[in-house]
């Protein structure tokens, strides 16, 4: 399996969301799809490349008929679960890079979580401007077979 395409989530506020996105994450901003609606209404569907080859894909809807104009698009909240339960990890390459992304949205005023030693990976989270769980992860090591049926303690980021 060669990973996945993409994932779609919605946003009200599309360009918030290419802001935040573009200028606050550094994604690159690939595709901006426009679909007229036949029955009334239009779709706008913004693909940020996130590494890979994949995507994620953020659709805005415009008066669509059986879609509501306002709407939890925080996963967690609509899900009523707790934060962090559904987010959407995205790696980087070193400590360092790590290190320098916190750094980078700190001097943006994004409140961001110290870097978090989850004993594999270390781990920074945030939000998004659609109240989307944001963690960046640095993999400090590999996967091992003690991984399987480990335990451990922590707070809630």
């Amino acid at each position: 399996m060669p990973g996945f395409s993409h994932v779609g989530v919605a946003t009200l506020d599309i360009e918030t969301t290419i802001d935040f996105y573009t200028r606050k994450l550094g994604f690159r901003r690939v595709a901006d799809h426009r679909t007229s609606i036949r029955e009334g209404g239009e779709l706008r569907q913004v693909y940020f490349e996130v590494g890979c080859d994949e995507f994620i894909v953020f659709m805005a809807p415009t008066e669509v008929e059986g879609i509501p104009n306002s709407f939890p698009t925080g996963i967690n909240e609509a899900l009523g679960t707790p934060a962090g339960m559904y987010h959407f990890a995205f790696k980087v390459d070193s400590m360092a890079d790590l290190e320098a992304m916190r750094d980078r949205l700190l001097a943006l005023d994004i409140d961001v979580s110290d870097c978090i030693d989850l004993g594999h990976a270390h781990s920074i989270f945030l939000a998004d401007p659609n109240g989307l769980q944001i963690e960046f992860c640095f993999h400090s090591r590999p996967f091992e077979d003690a991984d399987l049926n480990r335990t451990d303690e922590a707070s809630i980021a």
